[in-house]
Formats: C-alpha cells, sequence, structure tokens
C-alpha cells in the first residue's frame, strides 16, 4: 500500500502520502473543483468537443447575413469565446499543476529509490531559475567530465 512519512509535494507544500490520499484536510468545495476541473479538462480535450466548438463556429459564420452581421451578431461569438477562454485557463492550469506535482512525486521517489542517485535533487522545483540555471550548468559539466574520461 502507502508507505508512512513518505513526502509529496503538494500546492506547494510537503505532506504525508496517507494525509494526500484521505484527502481529509482538503475542503469538500477544493474536492469539488478538482473533479470537476479534471473532468471538464477531458471533455475538453476530445475530438467530439472540437468538432462541436467548430460546429458552432460555423453556424454563426453562416447566420451572419441573416442578422446582416451586426454588432449583435459579432458580440454574441466574442462574448462566448472570451467567457470560454477565460474560464479554461484555470481550468487547464488546475489541470497542469496535479499533472506536474504526480510527475514531480514519481519522480522524486525514483531519486529516492535508486542508491545511486543524489537525493539532494528531490524538491529541486522549487528553486529560483537562476539556481536551477546553475545546477544546469553543473550537471553539463559532470556529464561532459565523465564522457571525457570514457574516451
Amino acid at each position: 500500500m502507502v508507505e508512512t512519512g513518505v513526502e509529496l509535494r503538494r500546492y506547494g507544500r510537503a505532506v504525508d502520502v496517507e494525509m494526500t490520499m484521505s484527502d481529509h484536510h482538503i475542503s469538500p468545495v477544493h474536492r469539488a473543483f478538482e473533479r470537476i476541473a479534471t473532468r471538464i479538462s477531458h471533455i475538453a480535450g476530445l475530438p467530439l468537443t472540437f468538432g462541436v466548438a467548430a460546429a458552432v463556429v460555423v453556424v454563426w459564420a453562416v447566420s451572419g447575413p441573416l442578422f446582416h452581421f451586426s454588432d449583435t451578431w459579432q458580440l454574441v461569438i466574442n462574448t462566448g469565446t472570451t467567457i470560454v477562454t477565460f474560464l479554461m485557463v484555470f481550468l487547464i492550469q488546475s489541470s497542469q499543476n496535479r499533472d506536474g506535482a504526480a510527475i514531480q512525486a514519481k519522480l522524486d521517489e525514483l531519486i529516492r529509490s535508486i542508491a545511486a542517485a543524489r537525493d539532494a535533487y528531490i524538491g529541486i522545483e522549487t528553486l529560483s531559475e537562476e539556481e536551477l540555471d546553475e545546477l544546469r550548468l553543473r550537471c553539463r559539466r559532470t556529464s561532459q567530465a565523465g564522457r571525457s574520461k570514457t574516451l
């Protein structure tokens, strides 16, 4: 099952895996948002959803002459697309945050489980861009030095 004491990062905080699995500390509203956001993100990525959205645009465009390409006719599509885009930005970000946290937890677990790996790399996602650039440079230098020794 789940090891006790293993830490994961959730929303920038380290939490115990058992707490994460039970989610007893997360509000019902937060849990509901996650479920809804995940479901909507999944539906939004389906080919059928793209087809429906494209059909709406085609119907709107074809109805232009009927409404004499009026300001109201243009306002309908502009308002609709703005609202959908605005809401989707938050849903996509929520989905990416969860995916990124899950991938990071998996990578941290791999690092932790490999004896030769350096544990110092666990949690580096919280470093600044400058610190990450320096770390990448050191890794590149170490890799190049290792390659030159084998040649």
